[in-house]
């Protein structure tokens, strides 16, 4: 059995294997988190301050599962506001961060715009793009199901060329979150999400 299966198998039963014993579990312990900076690419700004955060195998994956993400996501102070997919075509926001959370199915994403960061996301997976990363859906399974966030008071709008110098001083005075919306207070976004 593979990792990903064993930590699915744990996570079913409200497990997480670490420091060489089983424990209960929650988003916190169960996320594998990988961090990564994107620089401009091209049109695509991206935020070469604040980090893309992608949370492995954060919670459990299936059909139906959606509410979780969504009352993951509130609880986290991160209002959940659309069920859907990843759109196939290269874009980014400049109205809010962004959390997608991947309940079900699998997809290959691109961050950053074209060329940039190729990324394999499963049900379980949930990233968190501040505003400006570029992102695109190369390719997903027909169950493929993505639960969308942003913290209070922001949204999303679809920018699909360079953005204006008012679109560019929006993302970068963007309000940060108070929480992650995934580990709560003092998580991985209070580590990694700094002002310049």
């Amino acid at each position: 059995m593979d990792r990903r299966a064993f930590n699915t198998l744990l996570a079913g039963l409200g497990l997480a294997f670490g420091n060489g014993r089983v424990r209960s579990a929650s988003a916190a312990t169960l996320a594998n988190v990988e961090v990564f900076s994107l620089r401009q690419n091209g049109w695509v700004p991206n935020s070469p301050h604040l980090p893309v955060i992608v949370y492995r195998n954060a919670l459990e994956a299936g059909e139906g599962k959606e509410s979780v993400y969504e009352a993951l996501f509130e609880r986290n102070g991160w209002p959940p506001q659309w069920r859907n997919g990843v759109y196939p075509f290269h874009h980014y926001h400049s109205l809010g961060h962004e959390v997608l959370g991947f309940s079900n199915g699998s997809a290959k994403l691109m961050l950053g715009g074209p060329g940039a960061h190729e990324v394999q996301v499963h049900g379980g997976d949930i990233a968190l793009l501040p505003a400006g990363t570029g992102h695109c859906n190369l390719g997903s399974d027909a169950d493929f199901t993505v639960i969308g966030a942003y913290p209070p008071e922001q949204e999303f709008d679809i920018l699909r060329t360079a953005p204006t110098p008012e679109q560019m001083a929006r993302i970068n005075s963007l309000a940060f979150p108070t929480t992650d919306p995934v580990q709560g207070a003092g998580g991985t976004v209070s580590k990694e999400w700094h002002r310049t």
